[in-house]
């Protein structure tokens, strides 16, 4: 959106915005790493994908940063790097509210987009369901992926790159 003949808006800062955007993602076993390459691709926005070093990924558009094997390592150098504009692409909840709080959009690879009402309930609900488990409980796990969940990823994370 350009704000022409509004006093003391300079057009070139959002384009600057802009051009520095780019998408996180939080890739290890993301479901949708094709789609976020080729819709970023499409819309000229810079591609970080985070793994640790159990998985390997080779792309020509998308920069691939791996680090170490650790409990949440690529989550930390991911969140490290995020800004404000910035797109995450993450199934984790705890990453989402981090990267939400520095200003970033959250995307889940389902295509819903976190809020900080949505991240609040997952949160509680994550937490809940670990108190059943440690209590020798038993949870449901995430349903099998359809194609649905793809084509609403992708309309949802287009939907985000255009807002920016």
């Amino acid at each position: 959106m350009l704000w022409q003949g509004v006093p003391g808006y300079n057009n070139s800062i959002m384009e600057d915005k802009r051009e520095n955007r780019k998408v996180l993602v939080d890739a290890d076993a993301c479901p949708v790493t094709n789609i976020i390459i080729r819709t970023a691709k499409k819309y000229g926005v810079r591609v970080i994908l985070f793994f640790d070093t159990s998985h390997i990924f080779d792309d020509d558009y998308a920069e691939v940063v791996v680090t170490g094997k650790g409990r949440d390592a690529a989550d930390f150098v991911l969140v490290n790097n995020a800004k404000q504009g910035d797109i995450v692409v993450t199934h984790d909840y705890g990453l989402a509210a981090m990267a939400c709080s520095k200003g970033a959009k959250a995307i889940h690879p389902n295509g819903f987009i976190y809020t900080e009402e949505t991240l609040d309930r997952l949160l509680f609900e994550r937490h809940l369901s670990a108190k059943v488990r440690r209590a020798g409980g038993r949870t449901s796990g995430p349903r099998r992926r359809a194609q649905a969940d793809n084509e609403r990823f992708e309309k949802a994370f287009a939907r985000l790159l255009m807002e920016h």
